[in-house]
């Protein structure tokens, strides 16, 4: 399979800052720096380019060219992936078929953004007219609604979540790259008794904006071995849904893409759940958390509370859930936020997890929700397991 003959053989992440009033290219710097710094691979062996659509960049139709020109690279291969938070996830898929169609040998995934400095975006689609004017301005409101939909299904299970809440703010304070905002003890009742955002979303169900950056290198599994590379990570399933039951008038807007995402990569990967060592969910809502421990089949519909009860998720347990805290407690780098639960995935699956390193590193599952539609659950839902080897 063309999936697995691909490795990931380099990471790299920048500290999480709120505000940094840095430009974006200084972080982009940053990660290639860093890169070649721990790999090894100079800058002239890479070949290939993948950029995260950004905020930041969001008025630049030539993205991905601009910023490989400011980072003094010349390229084979080049393209912007611009299917929002699933885009640092399925840049692996993307970056992976580049490498098995021979379009370049070595290519450096990139995921950046300022947008709590600078924000240039300016949506061209139905919100204008259909959204904002009705007061449904920002995600919040549109978690909002799912989450009191799956109240009304199933029941919203404040604790199980308030738990969820407490377990990625613990793996934070082990985390130098989370947010320093954000590195501060956090306790269940503290979760219940926060402001209330767009009921029943509270302020500790959601993200806070920063800027920041990171990344990969990839190349083929051949040429990894003959650089020396004595381990690596591989990407063994991929799944990817965008406008999920987008002509279903009447969707559930508590069931996500995720649901067949989840199934082709496990059955890509040809594992189950069960042989899953730590799971890195895109989390820019609490409740896309539990729903996606449903969809993905860890819990049945409606019991993702019970099953956040019964496991321990801390990075010691038999779940770790967002080890380095995720993007609520490590904070999201605007579209780049992706990466955080890619990059730690990756991290941990090399044994690089430091005080926070879990036990069974032979399996992560990574997601991705990029965009919010009309009526319905996320834009786009990836799902991606990968492996160690060495």
């Amino acid at each position: 399979m063309a999936l697995r003959d691909a490795a990931i053989v380099g990471f790299a992440e920048t500290k999480i800052e709120a505000r940094s009033g840095r430009e974006i290219w200084d972080f982009a710097a940053e990660i290639l720096e860093s890169l070649i710094t721990t790999t090894g691979i100079e800058k002239d062996e890479i070949d290939g380019f993948l950029i995260n659509g950004s905020m930041t960049g969001a008025g630049n139709c030539f993205w991905s060219q601009t910023t490989a020109e400011f980072l003094g690279l010349e390229l084979d291969f080049c393209q912007t992936v611009d299917i929002g938070g699933s885009s640092a996830v399925g840049a692996v898929a993307r970056a992976a078929a580049a490498l098995d169609a021979g379009l370049c040998s070595t290519i450096l995934l990139l995921n950046v953004d300022t947008e709590s400095s600078e924000q240039n975006l300016n949506m061209r689609s139905f919100h204008g007219e259909w959204i904002h004017p009705y007061g449904m301005i920002g995600p919040p409101a549109d978690f909002g609604l799912i989450s009191r939909r799956y109240d009304h299904l199933y029941g919203l299970d404040l604790e199980a979540l308030g738990k969820l809440a407490v377990t990625q703010r613990n793996h934070a304070l082990l985390n130098d790259n989370a947010c320093e905002k954000l590195r501060k003890p956090l306790t269940v009742e503290d979760y219940l008794n926060s402001r209330m955002i767009a009921d029943p979303v509270r302020l500790l169900d959601c993200v806070m904006v920063c800027d920041g950056g990171n990344g990969l290198l990839m190349t083929t599994r051949k040429r990894a071995k003959e650089k020396g590379f004595d381990s690596f990570v591989v990407p063994l399933g991929y799944g990817e849904r965008t406008n999920y039951r987008t002509t279903d008038n009447l969707a559930d807007i508590t069931e996500s893409g995720h649901l067949v995402a989840g199934q082709k990569a496990f059955a890509q990967a040809q594992l189950k759940p069960a042989d899953i060592g730590s799971y890195q969910p895109y989390d820019d809502f609490l409740i896309a958390v539990l729903i996606k421990l449903e969809m993905l089949g860890f819990a049945e519909r409606g019991q993702g509370g019970a099953f956040i009860r019964e496991r321990n998720l801390s990075f010691d347990g038999d779940l770790p859930i967002n080890t380095g805290g995720g993007q609520i407690s490590a904070g999201q780098p605007g579209l780049a936020g992706g990466g955080v639960n890619l990059i730690e995935g990756v991290r941990q699956l090399l044994g690089k997890g430091g005080a926070r390193q879990v036990k069974d590193r032979r399996h992560a599952l990574v997601t991705g929700i990029g965009g919010i539609p009309y009526g319905r659950n996320w834009t786009t839902s990836t799902a991606l397991i990968l492996g160690s080897e060495g």
